[in-house]
This record gives structure tokens, C-alpha cells and sequence, in this order.
């Protein structure tokens, strides 16, 4: 098939191209819902467990945040290789779509810690006097008030947490994970299909343009309340 005067195999691979498309669909969004909970649990441990804190445990903290700090700056594309045996004994499969999930929902949730962690440091801590001096316990604090102060930054978070999630399923072709980056490496790049890369390319930024849409949307209007 020639378009715009180049040769390409666009036309042929259609329904691959679609289904990589949804594969990438399935792994961002699958990462970004479980690496946001756990994430988001994670971050509320590092900010309740801070100097100060509602359950200030300076030794607890250190763990956590040690943790955190060792995992979070690993490149993926090493991340994703070194999870390989961990992957095989969770998902069954050290390669394919479910090992690249797995990899990307365990990078997201250390990533999504920090997002949250500092959000919730930015909440006044008027407020959570304010909620003590009303009897509140701290568990309650931590989550009605703190939480939900710190709603509307933490969506723009997350926001920016699936654009990099979006780029980690398009690394995940290294362990044959399936998705649009894979299917440009395959039959784009290595092919000299620019056509095809492209293509990729332009979905890709399609997703992260209506992601980027919804959640900037979203979080105008809690700021607003």
C-alpha cells in the first residue's frame, strides 16, 4: 500500500494495529487503577508517618520513604526486565501484556506515592487543627479532611502519572508486552515504516490529549466546590 507516495503496510496491519491499540488501552489503564490505589495508599503512609504526622513513626517513615527513593529513579526499561521472574511467578509469564502490566502497575505505584505524598504535605495545617479541635479521631482526619483538601492538585497528579504510564507501556516491548510501542518497533522502526510509527505516534498523544482533557476538567471543578 502507498500513502502520500510512500510505501506501507498501514493498510494490511489494521486489525493489529487496532488491537495494539487497545492492549496499550488495557495496560495504562489497568496500571494506572491499581498502581493509583496502591500508590495513593502507599503516599498516605509516607505523609501520615512523617515528623508531625498524624501517626508520626519516624522509623516506619524511613522505611517507607528508603523504599520509595531506591525504586521510583529505576529506568524502566530495566525495571521491566528485572521484574521478569517476579512477573512469572504473579501472572504466570515473564513476557507479554500481563507481565508488562504487572511491571507497569508495581513502577506506578512508587511513582504515584511521591505524587500524593507531596500534595497532602500542601494541605493548611489550620485545617487539621481545625478537625481536632471538633473531636476527630486522626484516621478520620487523614481521611475526610486531609484527602479531599488535596483532591483537586492529586487528580492533576495523576494526570501527569498516566502520561508516564502511556511511555512505559510503549517501553514494554522490550519483554514482547504487547501495545503500540511494540507494534512501531516492529513493524515501524524496524521495517523503515514511518507510516506506521507515525500513526502509533498520533494515537499515543491521542490518548494522553483526552486524559490530559478530562482530568485538567475534573480537577478545575473539585477546586471550585
Amino acid at each position: 500500500m502507498t500513502a502520500l507516495g510512500i510505501d506501507t503496510r498501514l493498510g494490511d496491519l489494521q486489525p493489529e494495529f487496532w488491537q495494539a491499540a487497545g492492549e496499550t488501552l488495557v495496560m495504562a489503564s489497568t496500571g494506572l487503577v491499581l498502581g493509583g490505589l496502591l500508590g495513593l495508599a502507599l503516599g498516605l503512609g509516607l505523609y501520615v508517618t512523617r515528623g508531625g504526622g498524624l501517626y508520626a513513626n519516624r522509623p516506619l517513615f524511613v522505611v517507607l520513604n528508603v523504599i520509595v527513593n531506591f525504586f521510583r529513579p529505576i529506568p524502566f526499561v530495566i525495571f521491566v526486565a528485572a521484574l521478569q521472574p517476579l512477573a512469572r511467578e504473579v501472572v504466570g509469564s515473564g513476557i507479554g501484556i500481563w507481565a508488562a502490566t504487572f511491571a507497569i502497575t508495581v513502577a506506578a505505584i512508587f511513582g504515584v506515592s511521591r505524587i500524593v505524598e507531596q500534595n497532602l504535605v500542601t494541605v493548611s495545617p489550620g485545617v487539621i487543627e481545625a478537625a481536632r479541635a471538633m473531636g476527630a479521631s486522626r484516621a478520620r482526619i487523614a481521611l475526610t479532611v486531609v484527602l479531599p483538601e488535596a483532591l483537586g492538585p492529586m487528580i492533576l497528579g495523576f494526570t501527569f502519572a498516566f502520561v508516564a504510564i502511556v511511555d512505559m507501556t510503549a517501553i514494554a516491548g522490550v519483554v514482547a508486552g504487547g501495545g503500540l510501542g511494540s507494534f512501531a518497533q516492529r513493524f515501524g522502526f524496524r521495517q523503515f515504516d514511518q507510516v506506521i510509527t507515525w500513526s502509533a505516534i498520533v494515537v499515543l498523544v491521542g490518548f494522553v490529549m483526552i486524559i490530559q482533557l478530562g482530568g485538567n476538567t475534573l480537577a478545575r471543578r473539585v477546586m471550585r466546590r
